[in-house]
């Protein structure tokens, strides 16, 4: 099976072939979780643990809400009378997080978002919104990076799209490895960024340039 027709699958809330075919209910979710604390150990049943199955379940939806989203939603309305307006527009430090498919732990931090538009622009906060759509799923970050690029590329058609994410992962903080001071940064460049230095390199400028403008310092 390949990973759009996976995505699709998850995102359909099915199962594969050869299970019941039908997305669990939440009592199951519930029971399941039930389960799990069995086997670690624990008992489901005593006061504290009572209600954690449906505290779970209804930390789950808001955790991993983009799978009831769609990028277009927030993208879909634009603004052209920008005055012809073409440079770059960066969006940064968009707080994300998100949680690593591989072991279902957290991992937190910013994305960098810009976009040299063509024509039309985005209102600014549905960029931030496009990041949540993908960070509220099971993701790595490579993954993230690239999809946020991608569903900006194909719905607003600008002239490079540059996505740049910083993150720490409790998988490797909190777990495993043991290295908490260490940060993981991807990027994806697209149009303009990709093919023209100067522009990365204004990119890059932005990125570096004092949070606190006119602030004197």
């Amino acid at each position: 099976m390949r990973i759009d027709e996976e995505e699709a699958r998850i995102d359909a809330g099915t199962r594969s072939e050869g299970d019941s075919g039908a997305r669990p209910t939440e009592e199951e979710a519930r029971q399941a979780i039930r389960t799990l604390l069995a086997y670690i150990g624990d008992e489901p049943d005593r006061e504290g643990l009572r209600e954690t199955p449906a505290r779970v379940i209804r930390a789950m939806k808001e955790h991993y809400a983009g799978y009831e989203q769609e990028p277009e939603t927030y993208l879909s309305k634009v603004f052209e009378e920008v005055a012809g307006y073409d440079e770059l527009v960066l969006v940064s430090d968009i707080e994300i997080m998100s949680h690593c498919e591989h072991h279902m732990v957290p991992f937190v931090g910013k994305a960098h978002v810009a976009y040299i538009p063509n024509g039309r622009v985005v209102g600014l906060s549905k960029i931030a919104r496009v990041v949540d759509v993908f960070a509220k799923r099971l993701q790595v970050q490579e993954k993230l990076t690239a999809q946020i690029a991608k569903a900006i590329d194909e719905v607003l058609k600008p002239q490079g799209v540059a996505v740049v994410i910083q993150a720490q992962h409790f998988c490797m903080c909190y777990r495993g490895v043991k290295k908490p001071e260490s940060w993981t940064t991807t990027s994806k460049l697209l149009g303009a960024f990709m093919d023209e230095a100067s522009t990365r390199m204004e990119l890059l400028t932005l990125m570096g340039l004092p949070r606190a403008l006119g602030s004197g310092r």
